[in-house]
């Protein structure tokens, strides 16, 4: 039993790897019954994506983590219908099937709605559930091209670079999380589900800030621009004397004049070239040289004590090594070991954000495929031990 903010909400998921799933997994961190539903037989391809171990992904403990698994074949009439009867009791249903897929099925919104007019059923697709492109294929990394977030990453000589994890799936994935919630909040009152319709394309272009304003009405098309961002300074990676690089973030006016101090050259936050923000920007490159010169000739650990103690934001690029080891990290809880099935204890990122009265927990890791079925079937459908066992041979669903 979950104490977490969602506690008494069941989710049913729908559809596989990342966005769709990820959005499970933040849902059953807050406290919600997730219910996974996968084919029979394979599972959703996540249990063997990414780093292996023993034939066996690492990555499926965190993002099945909190789920229950049944499995049930909706492409079958008969599993068509057992999934409407977990609808009926349900108050999501989350997926990320391209865009018409359900209604193909008679598991469309109205479908689902008519057995239950509470329903919330949240979509995630490439481009959203209309427009010209609403059928075509669309992974995060096109949603990441399409966003704009791709033409602005990496160096400015090079071809746009990508980020190291699936990022337009995870923020798309946020979205989702983000509309379920405010459904959810506005059915208290109407007593009324709704759809949701979150376009990966649009998750990424909500990050991108003012660049449509800056090209339109500015003239300033928004480039790559390496490790740093046009016109914030200082605001870049810096050597050390012993190798290290360090990332110091000062380009805020107040937090200049306290580097300038900590750099034992207080005349700089007030020198004209210097003294503010547009200033900085324009000289980016003459003042990244002066902070090297400075940061070559101490230890990184030397420089993060002085910067930290002048109030000055500044650290390490952390790995995962890092972040294994680091008390912050530790003290915070933010590092969450848990046995899978397998029984590796297996490290993952703890739950974002913490609730003060009601705190998100991580109560199991990915579940084996179908370990589920029978009792979901049973709680949620109805379904007596005969049916589930005629299912069961037909095909119909699988019990692990």
């Amino acid at each position: 039993m979950s104490s977490g903010p969602l506690a008494g909400i069941t989710v049913l998921e729908l559809g596989s790897l990342i966005a769709g799933p990820f959005a499970g997994q933040l849902l059953g961190d807050y406290g919600a019954d997730v219910i996974k539903i996968e084919p029979p037989g394979a599972g959703d391809p996540m249990r063997e994506w990414g780093v292996l171990r023993d034939g066996e992904s690492l990555w499926w403990p965190a993002i099945g983590r909190n789920k229950r698994s049944a499995c049930v074949d909706l492409r079958d009439a008969a599993g068509q219908e057992v999934l409407r009867r977990l609808a009926a009791r349900a108050d999501v249903v989350l997926e990320n099937f391209r865009p018409g897929r359900l209604a193909e099925w008679g598991l469309g919104y109205d479908a689902l709605s008519a057995v239950n007019p509470a329903l919330i059923l949240a979509h995630v697709s490439g481009f959203g559930q209309t427009g010209p492109r609403a059928a075509d294929a669309g992974f995060g990394s096109i949603g990441e091209a399409v966003g704009g977030i791709r033409y602005t990453t990496g160096s400015p000589d090079r071809p746009p670079s990508r980020y190291g994890v699936s990022l337009g799936d995870a923020v798309s994935g946020m979205f989702a999380v983000i509309g379920v919630l405010a459904a959810l909040n506005e059915a208290r009152v109407s007593g009324r589900g709704q759809e949701i319709d979150v376009a990966i394309y649009e998750a990424v272009n909500a990050l991108m800030e003012s660049t449509m304003a800056d090209y339109e009405l500015g003239g300033v098309l928004r480039e790559r621009s390496g490790s740093i961002l046009a016109g914030v300074a200082p605001s870049n990676v810096y050597p050390t004397a012993d190798g290290a690089e360090i990332l110091i973030a000062a380009n805020a006016d107040s937090v200049f004049v306290r580097l300038a101090a900590a750099m034992g050259q207080p005349g700089l936050a007030t020198d004209p070239r210097f003294a503010t923000h547009g200033a900085r920007g324009e000289r980016m490159a003459e003042l990244d040289e002066l902070l090297t010169e400075w940061t070559r000739t101490q230890s990184a650990a030397d420089l993060l004590d002085r910067l930290r103690e002048a109030g000055v934001p500044a650290d390490r690029i952390y790995t995962a090594a890092d972040m294994l080891r680091d008390p912050h990290y530790a003290a915070r809880g933010q590092v969450v070991r848990a046995t899978s099935y397998q029984g590796w204890e297996v490290p993952m990122a703890g739950v974002v954000p913490r609730f003060s009265r009601t705190p998100g927990e991580v109560r199991s890791t990915g579940p084996r495929l179908g370990e589920h079925t029978r009792p979901v079937l049973g709680e949620l459908g109805g379904y007596g031990a005969a049916e589930i066992t005629g299912l069961e041979t037909a095909g119909v669903i699988g019990c692990g």
